[in-house]
C-alpha cells in the first residue's frame, strides 16, 4: 500500500536566505540534535542547500513511489529518502537527476546509495548518501509512504522539518527553533572572523578561548 500526506508549506524566502548564510559546522559548536550520520555525504564539494523537508519511505529494492513522487514535488524542496535500511540499491541515478534538476529542488538527502555520479557533478545537483552502488532499485510496486516521520541517518525528520545542508553535513531543525538557531549561528560566525582577526595580531586561541583559564583552575598536581 501507499501512503501520501499533503505537502508541507514552503520556507519562507526571507528565512531560506539567512539560512544559507548559516553553516552547518557553525551549528555544532551550540547543538547536538539533528545532525544526520557523517556517513551520509555530499557527492559535491563547495554547496549549500536548505529548504522543507519532503520525505518518502521505501521499501528495499523499490523506487515505485519515488519516480511518482516526481509529478508532486516543487522548487526548493529537500527531498529525504528513508531506505529501510536498504544500502545495496541505489535510488537516485541520472534520469532523476535531471528531472530534480528541471524542477528545482534544493537537493537529496539518501539513507541509502545513489549512482551516475558523472551525471550529478556535471548537473550540480546536489546529493547526499551513504556511497555509490551499481544496483539500482526497480519499479518494484511494493508500497511505500510520502510526507510521514522518517528515521534517516539517526534522526527522525518529519515533513515541514527545516533542512540545512553543506559540505560539512546535514542538520534538520524543527520550524519553530530555526529563527533562534540562525540568529545564534550568525552571531558565532561574526565572532570567530573577530578571533581570526586578533590570532592574525598575535594573540594566543586558548587565551582568547578561555581555554587555558579552565585548565588552570582546575589543573590537579602533577605529583
Amino acid at each position: 500500500m501507499y501512503t501520501i500526506a499533503d505537502l508541507p508549506a514552503p520556507l519562507d524566502p526571507a528565512r531560506h536566505q539567512r539560512l544559507l548564510e548559516c553553516e552547518t559546522a557553525t551549528i555544532g559548536h551550540f547543538r547536538e540534535e539533528g545532525f544526520i550520520d557523517p556517513e551520509i555525504r555530499c557527492q559535491l564539494d563547495e554547496v549549500r542547500v536548505a529548504g522543507v523537508a519532503v520525505t518518502l519511505s521505501l521499501p528495499p529494492g523499490d523506487g515505485t513511489l519515488l519516480n511518482h513522487a516526481m509529478r508532486l514535488l516543487r522548487p526548493g524542496d529537500v527531498l529525504v529518502i528513508d531506505r529501510q535500511g536498504d544500502r545495496r540499491h541505489a535510488c537516485w541515478g541520472g534520469v532523476l537527476t535531471e528531472v530534480g534538476s528541471h524542477l528545482g529542488l534544493a537537493g537529496v538527502i539518501i539513507d541509502g546509495t545513489a549512482t551516475d555520479l558523472a551525471t550529478l557533478r556535471a548537473k550540480r545537483f546536489p546529493v547526499w548518501s551513504r556511497g555509490v552502488s551499481s544496483l539500482t532499485t526497480k519499479l518494484a510496486d511494493q508500497g511505500g509512504a510520502m510526507n510521514l516521520p522518517v528515521s534517516v541517518g539517526g534522526v527522525v525528520v518529519s515533513a515541514g522539518d527545516v533542512v540545512l545542508a553543506d559540505e560539512n553535513g546535514v542538520v534538520v531543525l524543527p520550524p519553530s527553533e530555526v529563527d533562534a538557531v540562525i540568529d545564534h549561528t550568525l552571531e558565532l560566525q561574526r565572532q570567530e572572523e573577530r578571533i581570526l582577526e586578533r590570532l592574525a595580531q598575535g594573540e594566543c586561541l586558548p587565551d582568547i578561548s578561555g581555554a587555558s583559564s579552565m585548565v588552570e583552575n582546575r589543573l590537579t598536581p602533577s605529583n
